[in-house]
């Protein structure tokens, strides 16, 4: 890849992560073992904005093959039943997932564009894009029609600093009480899973 292209190819991933996710005011909702979530208000939506970020004892490898092990990383995101890889090409990559739900709402599914982007500070963010047209509709499932967010992961010392931070559209009708659960369980359940691997 050209020095040019790839320049272009940054800036306008600057810009996609400035626009992603408008959120603001972050407040913290849950604080344990070390996994801090904080939520935010999102405008013109119904569900709010996570962010979960925890210092993690591993290395920047270790958290990349997790990460890229589509199938694998099934278990340990938050209420995930199946994930494979669609396509791959690249810094990108398009997954199919489902996930389980909470009687009576009926389970999802979504899929996901990742574009993988590596910093000049040794750096890796993962941005992640809900593409809900990628793939004919699965019967039984109710398809999460936005994602948008990203994972972020900074070298620290022997440490690397790891931020997941997501907001999603899940589709259909969600009772606000699951929802609302939902947005803590997902980051602090993923990442302390996460951890428990990577530092492993």
């Amino acid at each position: 890849m050209g020095s040019l292209h790839r320049l272009a190819v940054l800036c306008g991933f600057t810009v996609l992560l400035a626009t992603s996710v408008q959120a603001e005011d972050w407040k913290v909702a849950k604080n344990e073992d070390g996994i801090k979530v904080s939520l935010s208000e999102v405008a013109g939506s119904d569900y709010k904005a996570y962010q979960g970020i925890t210092l993690m004892k591993t290395t920047m490898a270790k958290l990349r093959a997790l990460q890229e092990d589509v199938a694998g990383a099934c278990a340990w995101i938050h209420e995930c039943k199946m994930q494979k890889l669609l396509k791959h090409e690249g810094d990108q990559s398009w997954t199919y997932s489902q996930f389980n739900t909470p009687w009576p709402v009926t389970p999802r599914d979504s899929v996901m564009h990742i574009t993988t982007v590596e910093g000049a500070d040794g750096s890796l963010t993962r941005k992640l894009e809900g593409v809900p047209k990628y793939l004919p509709e699965e019967k039984g499932f109710v398809r999460v029609t936005k994602v948008d967010g990203f994972w972020k992961f900074v070298p620290k010392g022997d440490q690397v600093e790891v931020t997941y931070q997501v907001h999603t559209e899940p589709g259909g009708s969600v009772p606000s009480m699951v929802a609302n659960k939902f947005v803590v369980d997902a980051p602090f359940n993923t990442l302390k899973a996460l951890k428990a691997l990577a530092e492993k």
